[in-house]
């Protein structure tokens, strides 16, 4: 079995122990070293690090099992790692966010399906080692949280490419309950983009990587709070940028941004006109009225001017739909809105510089622990059946097969039965598929009727054979088809009737 070091200067952080291939022994054993630094590999007693999941500039995250679960569940390992040259103010920064991302996975992920539970929480002071020799104390400090098993929105997009209206819209539905939850229990996310939201592979949405986030405790809001200068470029709206107050919109701006990228499958930096502080993506992509009003006021530059929650998102975009979240919220904890007049602020495309950067090692998956809960789909309604379209295609048939039927018999002398048969085959077979390909559609299939009457009443062999043999007026040629046809769309349309009357009861 292969444990991973977690020491961020580990020269050969890879460690190999057939030994604990044995269930007993590895659930027994009392801890492994690393063999090239020393460092503890089993973690709290209990989680051992099997690889390298993605690093950011002040964390690292690692896949992980826990040895003391029945199935030896995986989860993700996140260690506080910061890598550069910071000052201790930025530091002390840093540690506050990992902190409080610990505190909201465990005030909301363990009470919502969507958000990653958080399993355990601790410090962990090692000997420290210079050129291989012990030299002083090292602190490190861990969360261990679910596994979510699937793939981000961001790689899903560099994968599939553009998303659908409709995957967008089920999608903007989704994170929009989550944020309902998430802003109702004092909280505002403040990262919202697509490599934070992930799809498990039971197609369930999850929203991660809360080290961001802005938990909102005063009752009164104070119009002089700062925000941290934590965002992801082209997602953050300007009041965000400019490390001025966040509102729940805040989030809402940032997932609207998300939708509008995966919908496009464009750059950010493609979709902003600086000049008009406006989001043009309207003229990359066609949506319809709904999803379009709704993501256009989203994406408002004003806070005031946007939806002020979630839940008045979800109304406009689901209006049919049940309450957003059913999960109960935490009582006392105020949703900030925006004053009526806020501050201009500068547009996002010239943001102040960014002196912290949140822990982000989700870019390769924060993946879900063992049985995730299978999302409910809604019941999509049935699309109506294209009468009119069958109705056509039917009578024209039944129209052109008389026809084709009458002009081959007329040669009744001429070819054998087997050459007639083949004929009118794949005359028929050549109209099926002009129908199917919409070469001939709607009024052409009038023209095409009156041209082939034409052609089989000029036929030489239709005076002298068939009307002879048969003995019928020649008047018949001009009644037998528009009778065939309306039998055949008198008969379609029981059947469809029949149909219809089924589709509502199953």
């Amino acid at each position: 079995m292969n444990i991973t070091c977690t020491r961020p200067y580990c020269k050969h952080p890879i460690n190999s122990f057939g030994e604990l291939k044995n269930a007993s022994l590895l659930k027994t054993v009392q801890q492994k070293y690393c063999i090239s630094c020393g460092m503890p590999l089993i973690l709290a007693g209990r989680y051992l690090p099997t690889r390298l999941l993605g690093k950011g500039g002040f964390g690292a995250a690692y896949l992980a099992v826990d040895r003391y679960s029945p199935t030896m569940r995986k989860c993700v390992v996140k260690q506080f790692q910061p890598e550069g040259d910071f000052g201790e103010a930025e530091l002390a920064v840093a540690l506050e966010l990992f902190d409080r991302e610990a505190l909201v996975l465990d005030n909301l992920g363990n009470r919502h399906p969507q958000i990653p539970d958080l399993f355990a929480y601790f410090p962990l002071i090692v000997p420290g080692t210079v050129n291989g020799k012990k030299q002083g104390e090292e602190q490190y400090f861990y969360l261990v949280q679910e596994y979510i098993d699937g793939q981000d929105l961001e790689q899903e997009l560099l994968q599939k490419g553009a998303f659908s209206e409709q995957e967008i819209t089920e999608i903007l539905k989704e994170v929009l309950k989550i944020l309902t939850f998430v802003h109702e229990n004092g909280s505002i996310h403040r990262d919202i983009k697509p490599s934070n939201i992930m799809r498990n592979r039971q197609g369930l949405l999850y929203l991660l990587d809360f080290g961001a986030v802005k938990m909102v405790t005063n009752h009164t809001p104070n119009p002089q709070s700062k925000s941290t200068g934590i965002y992801s470029m082209g997602f953050a709206p300007p009041e965000q940028m400019a490390g001025a107050q966040v509102f729940p919109s805040t989030d809402l701006y940032a997932l609207a941004v998300t939708c509008v990228s995966l919908l496009t499958a464009k750059p950010t930096t493609d979709l902003y006109d600086a000049y008009s502080n406006t989001w043009q993506w309207r003229k990359y992509v066609t949506v319809g009225d709904r999803l379009a009003l709704t993501l256009e006021k989203m994406l408002q530059h004003n806070p005031a001017k946007r939806f002020q929650s979630a839940t008045d998102a979800l109304k406009i975009i689901d209006p049919q739909g049940q309450r957003a979240v059913n999960v109960p919220s935490v009582a006392s904890q105020p949703v900030i809105k925006p004053p009526a007049t806020p501050k201009q602020t500068p547009p996002p495309l010239e943001p102040k510089p960014v002196n912290i950067e949140p822990i982000n090692p989700t870019k390769q998956g924060i993946e879900s622990a063992e049985k995730p809960p299978k999302p409910v789909k809604e019941k999509k309604p049935r699309a109506p059946l294209p009468v009119a379209s069958i109705l056509r295609g039917v009578s024209f048939w039944a129209f052109e097969g008389v026809l084709v039927a009458i002009a081959i018999t007329s040669a009744l002398g001429t070819f054998s039965i087997g050459v007639q048969t083949g004929v009118l085959g794949g005359i028929m077979g050549l109209l099926i598929l002009l129908l199917w390909k919409k070469v001939i559609e709607k009024w052409d299939l009038l023209f095409v009727a009156a041209a082939s009457m034409a052609l089989v009443y000029f036929m030489p062999l239709l005076h002298s054979s068939l009307f002879t043999l048969f003995n019928l007026p020649l008047l018949a040629l001009f009644i037998l088809p528009p009778i065939s046809a309306l039998i055949s769309v008198f008969i379609t349309s029981i059947l469809l009737l029949i149909l219809s009357l089924l589709r509502k009861f199953i």
